[in-house]
This record gives C-alpha cells, sequence and structure tokens, in this order.
C-alpha cells in the first residue's frame, strides 16, 4: 500500500491564498447621522492601536464633534491629495496602498468622489484596498443602501443621491448596529452634538422628525436582523438540518383529511398576525389520501388555496407518511410552531398524527386547534354514486378473476399436478393471489386467498371433499396461507399504487417538458394555439381555444380548434378584466360545460384559455386542476415572451430608424448650412442695394432674405437635434437677466414679425436666472416662431412672467385658433405635425428641441389652451439663491 499523502488541490490552494490575503470588512451601521458610528469606529480603533497593530486614519469626518474630535489623538492621520479640476482635497488611494496598515479607517462609506479620481465611489476604493489585504472599518446609514433608497425617500421625502450597492454591503465579514432611541438623538441635536447652530433646529424641523427617526430605525434594526437571519440559514445549510433553531415565531400548518378546515386556517393566520411572523401551509398526498372520495379532495383543496389567500405560502408533499413530510418541511424551512387540527373521536380512535409529530419531533411546539364542525364536501356536478359503482365494478371482476385463477389451479392440481406435494400446490395457489392483487388490488387479493384455502381444504386435504381436516396441522398451513395471502396481496397493492402514482408523475412530467419545449420555440400565437391544443389533446382528452386581445382590446379567437359550446363572451371579458377563472369548477358560472383561465404572467392578463373537456370530471380531479394551472403559467409566459420580443424587435428598428434619421439630418444640415449663410448675405446685400436704389423689387428681395433666415433656422433645428440626439448638448451656466434673454430673441425674431408688438408682462426688478443663453433664447425664438406659423403675424401674442416661491412662470401666449386637446401632449414628439400643417414649413423639431433645453436647465415647459382663445406655451424653471457680490468684487 501507498501511505503517501495526497498531494492537495493547486487550484484550491491558490483560493485559500487568496481568500487569506484579502482584508476583513467591518461596517457600523445606523439608521441616521448622529447615532455615534463615527464614534463606534473610533473607540474600535483606539482599542486596535492599544493592542499594537498600525492604524492609519485614511478618512474621518468628526463633523466640528468635541468628544469625537478626542478619540482622534494618537491615531495616524493620511493627508489628503487635490484632485479634479476644483482641486478639491480627497482621499489618497495610492499613498494608502504604498503606506499598507493593518487597518485603515473610511468614514461615510457611501460618499461620491470628485471628478478625476480612480473611482467615482468610496466604496470602490475601499474593494482595492481590501484587495490589497488592508482591514477597513467603515460607517454608513440605511438610507444609503440602494434597496432601501426609495423607501426612505417616501417616508422622509428627502431623496438621497448618494448610494451603496446591496451585494457589497452583504459582503461585509461584520455589520455592527449603532443604535439609539429617537428621543435621545433629538436631544443631542437641542444640545449641539451632531450639528452646530442653526443647522441642528432646521434637522430637528425637517429631516429629524419623530416620526421619521422611529420609520429608519425599524428599517436598521430589519435590515440587520434580516442580514443575521442569512447568516443563521447559511450555517444550518453548511452543519445539517437535524433541529429548528426558534430564533423567530415561524409557523407550519397542518392540512389534511382530518384535522384540515377553513376554522383550523383561519386560526393560523390570526395566530401568525398576531405573533407578526411567517407561516407556511402543507398538505401530504399520502395512498390514503389518494383513495379518498374527490369531493373531500376538493375541500382539501380549497381549504389550502383559502391559506394561500391568507398570505400562506402554501406547498404540496407527496410522501407515504404523512408525519415524516411535515417535520421533514418543518426542519428545511425552520418553523418551529405545527398547527394541527383534532375532531372529536370516537373511544376507540386515538389522534394518532398529533401523537407522532410529538414523538418525531421533540423539539417543536405542537399546537393542536379543536375543529367542531364537519368538513363538508363540495357540490360536485357527477353523481358520487357513480363514482362508487365504478369502484365496485372493478372490485366484482377482480373477484372473478380470483375465482377463475382458484378454479384453474384447483383443476391443474387435480389432473395435471396430482402427483405434487401439496406444499407445491399451496405454492401455486399463493401465485394467484399475487396475480390478483398485481391486477385487482388488496380486496380482491383477499378474497382470493380466501377462495384458495377452501379449495385446497376440500380438494387436498383429507378427508376430500369436506371442510374438516384429519390433521390438526393443516390448520396451520391454513393460517399461513391466509396470513401470506393478505400480507403479499397488501404489499403487492401498495407497490401497484405506488407504481401508477409514478407513472401519472412521469407522464405529467413528460406532458409538462413537451409542452415547455414546443412553446419554446412558438413564433406565433397560433403556434402556441396549437401547442396548447395538442397537449391538452392528450392529457385530458379535451378542446381548447385561445382568446387573445386585439390593439382595442377586444378579444379575439386565435387557432383552428374551437370548443363545442361557443364560450360566452360575456364571461370571458368578466374573466379577462378581473383575472379570475370562471366555468365548470369555479366559483363564478359553474354550470357552463367549460372552463375559462386567465393567463397571467406577474400583474398582466396577456388572454384566456378556454378549455372543455370530453368529461366534466377531468377538471374536477385536483391533480388535474393543478396540471392545467401549470399548463396556463407555460402558455401565459409563452404570450409573455412573444411580446417582450416584438417589443425588443420594435425598440431597436426604432433606433435603427431614428439613428438613420438623425444621420441623415446631421448629414444634410452641415451641407445646407455653408449655402444658406452664402444666400443670405447675397440677398441682404442685394436688398440693401436695391433699397439705396429704390427700386421696385425691394419687397422681393426682402422675402427672399426672411424666407432664408427661416430656413437657417430650421437647419439650425435640425443639427442642434442631431446634436443632441448624440449627447452633444453642453450647457454653458452664467446668470442671466431674463430681459436680455427675451430681447435677443425678440431681435433674432424682429425681420419675421414685420413691426407686430409682442406684448412684454414681466417683472419690475431684474429676475436672474442660470442656464446657457445661447440655448434660451433659441427656446423663445421657437415659440415666438411656432407662434407666428399657426396664428399669424396679425394675432396678438405676448410673453408674461412672473415669480412662484423657488422658480420663475412664464407664458407665451398668443390668440390664434389654440390646439386641439388630443394634442397637447404630443406636439413635443419629434417630427409630429397636426393634421392642418401641411402647408406650415418645418419639420415638427422646435417644440422638442425646446423640451430638451428647459429639461436640462431643470425646468418643465407644456402646452394649454387660453380661456380668452388661443395657445399658451407654458415654462417653468428654478430660481437659485443669487450668490452675493461684495463691493470689492463690483469694484
Amino acid at each position: 500500500m501507498n501511505h503517501e499523502p495526497q498531494r492537495p488541490d493547486p487550484d484550491a490552494l491558490l483560493q485559500a491564498n487568496r481568500e487569506s490575503h484579502r482584508g476583513q470588512l467591518k461596517i457600523y451601521f445606523g439608521a441616521c447621522a448622529g447615532v455615534g458610528k463615527t464614534y463606534a469606529m473610533l473607540q474600535e480603533a483606539q482599542r486596535l492601536r492599544a493592542q499594537g497593530l498600525d492604524v492609519l486614519i485614511g478618512v474621518v469626518e468628526t463633523h466640528e464633534r468635541p468628544e469625537t474630535a478626542q478619540l482622534l489623538t494618537g491615531l495616524t492621520l493620511l493627508p489628503r491629495r487635490a484632485t479634479g479640476r476644483s482641486r478639491h482635497a480627497e482621499f489618497d488611494l495610492d499613498a494608502a496602498l504604498a503606506r499598507h496598515p493593518a487597518v485603515i479607517l473610511m468614514d461615510e462609506l457611501a460618499h461620491t468622489n470628485v471628478q478625476g479620481s480612480r473611482h467615482p465611489k468610496r466604496w470602490q476604493d475601499i474593494e482595492e484596498l481590501l484587495e490589497a489585504g488592508i482591514d477597513v472599518l467603515t460607517t454608513v446609514n440605511v438610507q444609503h443602501l440602494e434597496s432601501l433608497n426609495d423607501v426612505v425617500g417616501g417616508v422622509t421625502g428627502i431623496q438621497v443621491r448618494e448610494t451603496v450597492p446591496d451585494p457589497f454591503f452583504d459582503s461585509a465579514d461584520e455589520v455592527v448596529l449603532v443604535d439609539l432611541p429617537p428621543d435621545d438623538l433629538r436631544q443631542r441635536l437641542k444640545e449641539g452634538k451632531v450639528y452646530i447652530g442653526d443647522r441642528a433646529e432646521r434637522a430637528i424641523e425637517n429631516f429629524f422628525r419623530k416620526g421619521n427617526l422611529f420609520a429608519l430605525r425599524e428599517l436598521a434594526l430589519r435590515r440587520t436582523a434580516d442580514r443575521v437571519d442569512d447568516q443563521m440559514r447559511a450555517w444550518r445549510d453548511q452543519q445539517g438540518r437535524d433541529r429548528v433553531w426558534h430564533t423567530r415565531d415561524a409557523i407550519l400548518l397542518c392540512i389534511g383529511d382530518d384535522s384540515g378546515s377553513e376554522k383550523l386556517v383561519r386560526t393560523a393566520a390570526r395566530l401568525a398576525a398576531r405573533l407578526g411572523s411567517e407561516w407556511h401551509a402543507v398538505y401530504v398526498e399520502t395512498p390514503r389520501l389518494n383513495r379518498l372520495p374527490e369531493a373531500r379532495r376538493r375541500a382539501i383543496l380549497r381549504t389550502l388555496q383559502l391559506a394561500q389567500e391568507l398570505g400562506a405560502e402554501t406547498a404540496t408533499l407527496s410522501e407515504p407518511d404523512e408525519a415524516e413530510a411535515v417535520l421533514g418541511y418543518a426542519r428545511e424551512h425552520n418553523l418551529g410552531k405545527i398547527v394541527t387540527g383534532r375532531r372529536p373521536q370516537r373511544r376507540w380512535r386515538r389522534d394518532s398524527f398529533a401523537e407522532r409529530l410529538g414523538q418525531l419531533g421533540p423539539d417543536l411546539d405542537l399546537l393542536v386547534v379543536a375543529l367542531d364542525e364537519p368538513l363538508k364536501d363540495a357540490p360536485h356536478p357527477l353523481p358520487e354514486g357513480r363514482v362508487t359503482s365504478d369502484k365496485w365494478r372493478i372490485q366484482l371482476r377482480g373477484v372473478m378473476m380470483a375465482l377463475v385463477l382458484c378454479i384453474v389451479v384447483t383443476a391443474a392440481g387435480q389432473s395435471v399436478l396430482i402427483n405434487f406435494d401439496p406444499a407445491n400446490c399451496v405454492m401455486i395457489y399463493l401465485l394467484a393471489v399475487v396475480i390478483v392483487a398485481l391486477r385487482y388490488g388488496r380486496w380482491p387479493s383477499v378474497i382470493a386467498t380466501v377462495m384458495n384455502i377452501v379449495a385446497f381444504d376440500l380438494f387436498f386435504v383429507a378427508p376430500t371433499g369436506t371442510v374438516a381436516v384429519s390433521d390438526l396441522q393443516y390448520l396451520v398451513t391454513f393460517g399461513v396461507m391466509l396470513a401470506v395471502g393478505v400480507i403479499v396481496g397488501n404489499l403487492t397493492a401498495g407497490v401497484r399504487y405506488q407504481a401508477r402514482v409514478a407513472r401519472y408523475r412521469e407522464q405529467r412530467a413528460r406532458q409538462l417538458y413537451e409542452m415547455a419545449k414546443s412553446l419554446g420555440s412558438a413564433l406565433t400565437p397560433q403556434d402556441i394555439a396549437a401547442t396548447s391544443q395538442r397537449v391538452l389533446d392528450a392529457t385530458l382528452q379535451a378542446r381548447c381555444l385561445l382568446l387573445l386581445p386585439d390593439e382595442q382590446g377586444e378579444l379575439q379567437p386565435v387557432g383552428e380548434a374551437l370548443p363545442a359550446s361557443e364560450p360566452d363572451r360575456a364571461i370571458a371579458k368578466w374573466s379577462y378584466s378581473k383575472g379570475q377563472p370562471a366555468g365548470a369548477g369555479t366559483d363564478t358560472l359553474p354550470a357552463v360545460p367549460y372552463q375559462i383561465l386567465p393567463l397571467k404572467s406577474g400583474a398582466h392578463c396577456r388572454g384566456l384559455l378556454v378549455v372543455e373537456p370530453q368529461n366534466l370530471r377531468q377538471l374536477m380531479i385536483p391533480e388535474q386542476q393543478r396540471l392545467v394551472e401549470t399548463f396556463t403559467v407555460l402558455i401565459a409566459n409563452a404570450l409573455e415572451r412573444m411580446a417582450l420580443s416584438h417589443s425588443e424587435a420594435a425598440s431597436r428598428l426604432s433606433a435603427e430608424r431614428e439613428q438613420l434619421r438623425n444621420a441623415l439630418l446631421s448629414a444634410l444640415s452641415h451641407d445646407l448650412r455653408t449655402p444658406l449663410t452664402v444666400l443670405f448675405g447675397q440677398a441682404e446685400m442685394l436688398m440693401l442695394d436695391l433699397a439705396s436704389d429704390n427700386s421696385k423689387y425691394v419687397p422681393q428681395a426682402s422675402q427672399i432674405r426672411e424666407q432664408t433666415l427661416s430656413t437657417i433656422r430650421l437647419v439650425s433645428n435640425m443639427l442642434d437635434m442631431a446634436r443632441i440626439q448624440s449627447g452633444g448638448l453642453n450647457l454653458r451656466e452664467e446668470w442671466l437677466a431674463l430681459e436680455e434673454v427675451i430681447g435677443g430673441a425678440l431681435s433674432s425674431m424682429a425681420p419675421s414679425l414685420k413691426g407686430h408688438e409682442v406684448q412684454l408682462d414681466l417683472p419690475d426688478d431684474i429676475v436672474l436666472i442660470k442656464g446657457d443663453s445661447t440655448l434660451l433664447e433659441r427656446v423663445f425664438t421657437n415659440l415666438i416662431e411656432n407662434s407666428l406659423k399657426y396664428a399669424g403675424n396679425s394675432a396678438p401674442r405676448g410673453i408674461r412672467a412672473w415669480r412662484a416661491a423657488t422658480r420663475l412662470e412664464i407664458a407665451v401666449w398668443d390668440s390664434g385658433p389654440g390646439i386641439a386637446e388630443e394634442d397637447l401632449t404630443r406636439i413635443f414628439d419629434k417630427f409630429w405635425r397636426g393634421d392642418k400643417e401641411s402647408a406650415v414649413p418645418g419639420v415638427g423639431l422646435g417644440l422638442a428641441i425646446c423640451k430638451t433645453i428647459v429639461e436640462s436647465h431643470g425646468g418643465q415647459i407644456w402646452a394649454e389652451n387660453r380661456p380668452e382663445g388661443g395657445a399658451a406655451f407654458r415654462l417653468s424653471l428654478p430660481l437659485p439663491p443669487v450668490p452675493e457680490i461684495s463691493d470689492e468684487g463690483l469694484k
């Protein structure tokens, strides 16, 4: 034997070496600023320093808090370096990597670095420090987590821009929750220990309201608890799930023939709501429960559906032992409380299920609820007697087969096997019992055993012809034959039943696979309808019809196979609008001979599936109901995939068309701008020369000049739109006077206005706005030109502006025909033109450019009709605080 130790895996060694060199990340997590995260981090740094570790301060924000600043004593501070165009002092990542301390402190994990830094976010700097093998201590608030950002914004009304991805937070080796009650935190604010000066009062009135603090604290606690719960689950997965850890209240409800009812479900729901815990409901399909009448099985299915509606996570298990299946599910999902029901029992019958749960799971809490009402069977469209008669017909056929086999074996023993020992005849009789059990089940095999014993006694045991025996040992033989026959019959019947169940499950799995495979390659709704019809016909012997909405939302049939009974349009419309099933086997119009199932994918209903089986009993079996529901999910997913594919193709085509159009516009604009500029100059020179000679052709030359200028503006709009589409719109912001912007636009439009007055209603004081003067003038130029096109030169028009809190409201109005109501929102779309615009020059880009420019300045623009008549274009621009200018600055 070779005793040389096995060589280790090189990849495993490299991975272990890589993991061992990665630094440890420790996050101090809090609900908001002021709870003491930085203070706790500095305390940990002092403790590590006392142990002799090299501790370096990369970034620590004390916010002028004296008690926090005192903890900096003795710690080495890494100097910051100027970064970016603004030369703002930022964390020096290269210096920290070169210094390579054992531990580095990086406050404010969600901080955004200035432009010019190596990484845009501080958490990315920390990731590089960790890869270098440096341990990092950092801090973050709950509002900075990406997944909770919108929740915090909805609670506080303040949108936080700096966020940290949740995977990075979850990858931390340790998260320390730093908590402080809201009253104590507000007291710290009042004492000036969080913010200095007037900031504390403003913070108390806004972000640090008591309700906000309660909500943020709950979010922080829950987020930390979820992290601990994930760690506990991961540890249980590694260590095994032999026991349930009662770390939180979680309820498992058992639904079955004897222990399931609506009262039990509602009791479990109330208990879960009172404990504030999650709860599950399971139903175990044992061979005994599968032999129940269909009405009672449907009642169990309705009970399971009720639990799902009340918020439970439901599951159906297929196991021979109900108690072991329930305990396995409880340990797998760490459910510490099991709720089951108990009905009034007879004296000779005991509640074995609850007792077995208690014996097999002594570590679980068992809650037994007394059930008073009997289990009511649901109404069945088919008589129960028909199912019973079919069952007894099969049993009778089995008895006849047992009688025939008994006669054949006896006759063979009397004629062919006459010299055989009686013990061999016993074995042949047992073989007949096995054959009957395999074909017809338990009770026919028992009857076959009794027949064989009687026949053996009559024809093979002396005295023959009577049931008397001469040797009492044959009584033992008869007893053994009876016991062996019953045992073999029961075992064979059980194996036969399990084989039948396995065969049905394999058949259902194969049908689901074939349907999923066919639907995965379907390209049209007709393909989906053909696949559905083929599978449903093979599975349920049913015809189906697919109803899909058209462009107007009306349901239209798809496919060639139609149900024999035309589905009622009113029922179909109700099922589609409500998203609920209707027809046979449901609670809505169960008398119709078909079932209508909504094809729901997510929150959308993609259509309806109408199923009409040859035998309605196929839709009443619980297993078949779940199979049909799975079919509807597959069909709905196929329709969803098809809709997404069409949407993607349309979007891609639209993007390509838009790109081609922008490229064409850009090329045309560049090629037209130079000759138009030359033409405009020549036309203006011609007009001036003709005017100096008092020529009668001056009006014609002026018209040429105006049309050339209008075409130049059109080409400029095309160039601007091409530049906007390519992301080339760069704002050159500066402080502007509103009067100057409007005056510049009116000056450029003076030739087109032809002396017609534009009424101005502006504030008396000087209004300063911050923006790009050229682009803002373009907005007013396009709006005035649009008014000239559609309202005419002679129609009154004007510009009105007024202050509204922190915004500047502007209205550019005219007294023209106005805008159609259905066009008020579409006129800002690119290349959109109304029906009556065919004689008006332009390509429909002016208003789209106005919208882009206004929104890039942080404003809004919309159109409306004036009560006095005409249209008005409304602009709303922000009014930022104007910086104060000192006397020295004026000089």
